[in-house]
């Protein structure tokens, strides 16, 4: 099945790379990590990228070198046509050391446009006007924003990524469209008109195979939208509920024959593949504000692992900020998240899940203890690090 039309690849050749050949076990750290390298305007993380002296950017910088994942996704990295955003984070910051960690190597990338910021023509959000990022396929003011990046120490096998970009909505079976409260019937908060056009993924969703010498692994990213900014119709917390499902019926075989990628290509992974499902997918399993079950319509399947990552740091962050803290049921330890004390609290919202067949033997979220010496590092994402360390037999 080919890669879609339009995507952007940066790799060098394949002799810097780790695990050459097929031989033992290849022990790989697999990582996500929403690094909010978004900004406000296009272009403007381009330019913040090309001189080495953006803050923010030496601070994520730092916590990728200090954590050293040997295959990564970046959540939250603009995207920009040619992959030059990505080159220059790779050589303005990844490989320069920063604050005395080492500097880290990643000689292939990967990235592809994102639905951010493409108009649809049409009144998504009900404002009465067609335009803005209220009515993109996903929120953002100009194409690309709030993307996404896949760095990686062993080979990408190009020719064979798949992206999902303009999968529609409506073509999953049993979707769970928004309703309009004003209405009896079921699921018509959109329009026959918008169902036709509207795409499911908010950023997109990739298979990625990343060959783990000579042995292919799956890493499966996406970035769902969060599920609120809405009403009652709960049109976010729907669509992030799907976009979740989308990824459980394409690894459980027999259930994605429905689903097909941007070069036409139909059904998802094959039996007996081995994937990593990866990315920061905006729902906790206990609490926050999406639907019932969203985030374990991946953690129960029944190829996935959950390692349940954790951190101390966690816990003291929620022990210390309170408010809806403080009536949370899901375990503190397991939060990746800090976000608003008063409202959602902090949440387990960022996941690396890999298939059985892969042998985990540690895993972690960097969250630093308040006063330690590495806590300076929390603010460089309202999000953390997690990471999973693999077998790859």
């Amino acid at each position: 099945m080919a890669a879609s039309a339009g995507l952007v690849v940066s790799s060098v050749p394949a002799a810097a790379d780790p695990g050459s050949g097929r031989g033992g076990p290849e022990d790989v750290r697999f990582a996500t990590f929403n690094a909010s390298l978004n900004r406000a305007a296009e272009g403007r993380l381009l330019r913040d990228l090309s001189t080495g002296d953006d803050e923010q950017a030496r601070r994520v910088a730092e916590v990728v070198q200090r954590n050293r994942p040997d295959v990564l996704l970046l959540n939250e990295f603009d995207h920009v046509e040619g992959g030059a955003a990505a080159d220059a984070f790779r050589e303005n910051y990844l490989e320069v050391g920063q604050h005395g960690a080492a500097p880290i190597d990643y000689p292939h990338a990967y990235t592809a446009p994102v639905n951010t910021g493409v108009p649809t023509g049409l009144d998504l959000d009900r404002d009465g006007e067609t335009g803005g990022p209220g009515d993109a396929h996903g929120f953002g003011e100009f194409p690309g924003q709030y993307g996404m990046l896949v760095l990686s120490k062993y080979p990408i096998d190009t020719g064979a990524v798949r992206t999902f970009q303009e999968f529609r909505w409506k073509d999953m079976p049993g979707a769970a469209l928004p309703d309009d409260p004003a209405t009896p019937e079921p699921g018509d908060w959109y329009s026959d008109e918008v169902l036709d056009v509207l795409r499911l993924s908010s950023k997109s969703h990739w298979d990625v195979p990343i060959d783990v010498g000579g042995r292919t692994v799956h890493f499966l990213t996406a970035h769902p939208t969060p599920p609120s900014f809405d009403g009652e119709e709960d049109r976010n917390g729907t669509r992030n509920h799907d976009e979740i499902r989308f990824w459980a019926d394409y690894v459980a075989p027999g259930r994605g024959r429905y689903i097909y990628d941007d070069a036409g290509g139909r059904g998802g992974l094959k039996p007996g593949e081995r994937f990593v499902v990866a990315g920061d997918y905006n729902a906790d399993p206990h609490d926050g504000d999406s639907l019932d079950a969203a985030a374990t319509q991946l953690l129960d399947a029944p190829l996935v692992r959950d390692t349940r990552p954790a951190s101390e740091g966690a816990v003291v962050a929620s022990e210390q900020q309170g408010g809806a803290n403080d009536a949370h049921v899901g375990p503190a330890r397991l939060d990746t998240a800090d976000f608003g004390d008063e409202a959602p609290g902090n949440l387990r919202v960022d996941y690396v899940l890999p298939s059985r067949g892969l042998l985990p033997h540690d895993d972690g979220v960097f969250w630093p203890e308040p006063g330690t010496g590495l806590a300076r590092l929390n603010d460089a994402s309202d999000h953390h690090l997690v990471s999973v360390d693999l077998l790859v037999p």
